[in-house]
């Protein structure tokens, strides 16, 4: 598999503005405002956002990416799950701002925000994190209930460090040999999921379940591998729930030089975790006999 680098530093390798020159020149991610976090195996910052495989669609594969607008991604997810009109606040100052305004409020938990929150395992030792906790507090800081949500994009195969070599010399774009690992959807992505959705089931104030957001053509390999969405069936939000929200790039919109390429949600569908793990078990099989065609076919009798 190969591809070329799409989006370097969040702009678009083709974006040969200012705006995008200066993220290169400062390492610098534009979505947060602070140093992007990818890095090749000896620390030289990447800043690679998107991949372009060769015959098909950009593929975000920066799980900061998804941030644009401002964690709009969080809103999506605290309107979906408790409604409009809640301000979202850092996790360790909800209470004093729910207090001091007799305001309701969502509290959010996550990098950059209040701290990811750790979950001890059964066993007691070790833990995972999901990455964000929304909470809501009422008026009086009690805690309502909560959702959690994961993001995740797609990790890559192969390199594309002679792909960022060349954006760095003349800001050129080449084909490079990086590709997307899908296999981790069915060996890690899903699991997960699982996992922490009958965790989560478990959790008396969780009343809307785990939401997963992720670029677009990643959910549609999560579909592929589920066997479509059809076979999910739509739930209404119960602590059972599995949510997922999809993302891309908005291609209808204008590339302006020195602007992102703004984001918008393709896909809200909730569905459960039951209906999700009898899905990723009902495994399609290929045809009886194929390791026996597969070996005549070497012995040259067929």
């Amino acid at each position: 598999m190969a591809g070329t680098i799409w989006e370097f530093f969040g702009y678009r390798t083709d974006d040969s503005s200012l705006e995008a020159r200066a993220a290169v020149e400062k390492k610098e991610c534009p979505i947060i405002g602070e140093v992007c976090e990818k890095s090749f195996n000896d620390g030289v910052t990447s800043g690679v956002c998107a991949l372009k495989p060769m015959t098909s669609q950009p593929v975000i594969c920066c799980p900061i990416r998804l941030y644009a607008d401002e964690y709009r991604i969080l809103k999506d997810v605290s309107i979906k799950a408790f409604g409009e009109g809640f301000k979202l606040v850092p996790g360790r100052e909800a209470l004093g701002f729910a207090t001091k305004g007799s305001e309701s409020c969502i509290a959010v938990f996550g990098k950059r925000w209040g701290g990811e929150l750790r979950l001890p395992q059964k066993s007691g030792s070790g833990g995972y994190f999901v990455d964000w906790v929304l909470a809501k507090l009422d008026a009086a800081g009690e805690l309502e209930e909560f959702v959690a949500v994961e993001v995740q994009t797609i990790d890559t195969t192969g390199t594309y460090r002679n792909g960022y070599e060349a954006l760095m010399y003349d800001r050129s774009t080449i084909k490079t040999t990086a590709g997307l690992n899908w296999e981790n959807v069915s060996k890690r992505i899903l699991p997960q999921l699982i996992y922490k959705g009958q965790v989560l089931q478990r959790e008396s104030l969780c009343k809307k379940g785990l939401f997963f957001v992720c670029p677009h053509p990643v959910y549609e390999r999560i579909m592929n591998r589920l066997g479509g969405q059809d076979g999910l069936i739509r739930y209404s939000l119960q602590p059972a729930s599995i949510s997922f929200l999809a993302y891309d790039h908005d291609y209808g919109t204008p590339k302006i030089d020195g602007q992102l390429i703004p984001l918008k949600q393709t896909v809200s569908h909730s569905t459960t975790v039951y209906k999700l793990q009898e899905a990723f078990n009902n495994v399609t099989l290929p045809d009886e006999d194929v390791y026996k065609a597969a070996i005549l076919k070497a012995l040259g009798k067929q």
